[in-house]
């Protein structure tokens, strides 16, 4: 299993840590307008999971934007951004932001992705931050857990992944 700091603090992940090769697992988000959403409905696409522990913050504000603008230069690759926030939170600040391409979920109402995934931090009940590729046929082809919260993840190299994945 991942190991995780936030703020130093060692987390406990609840969930299946999920690997490369892996068929990527489903699961159920909300979206903004509270209608249930699972990585199923973005069958034959090529999928950014980028996961946050809240939009509110710094890191995980410039995660979101980040990923939004340098992957709508990709053909074929849907950004999904998955937090514990409340969707009205996550309504709120995607349009203050200005955020075009990538979409935003909840993952507040039973941790269906955490857990799929993972990415539960039990002791504050916040998704810690990660990045999944999943490819067209729905195999996992590139896992970041980000071992300290308030790190960024390799941007770099989990674009070079959503950009070979087919």
């Amino acid at each position: 299993m991942a190991t995780v700091t936030f703020k130093g603090t060692p987390m406990t992940l609840v969930g299946t840590e999920v690997k490369v090769g892996d068929q990527a697992p489903d699961f159920t988000v909300l979206s903004n307008d509270l209608s249930e959403v699972k990585l199923s409905d973005f069958a034959g696409q090529v999928r950014l999971i980028s996961v946050v522990p809240s939009v509110d913050t710094g890191v995980c504000a410039a995660q979101t934007k980040r990923f939004n603008e340098d992957v709508a230069k990709l053909d074929n690759v849907q950004v999904l951004t998955i937090s514990a926030d409340l969707p009205f939170a996550q309504a709120r600040w995607a349009a203050e932001n200005d955020l075009g391409y990538a979409k935003i979920y909840s993952d507040h109402r039973d941790l269906s992705f955490g857990e799929a995934y993972g990415v539960v931090m039990k002791e504050l009940r916040l998704l810690a931050r990660s990045v999944f590729i999943i490819d067209s046929n729905d195999k996992v082809v590139y896992t970041e857990y980000v071992s300290e919260g308030t790190n960024h993840p390799n941007y770099d190299e989990a674009l070079k992944a959503a950009e070979a994945a087919k």
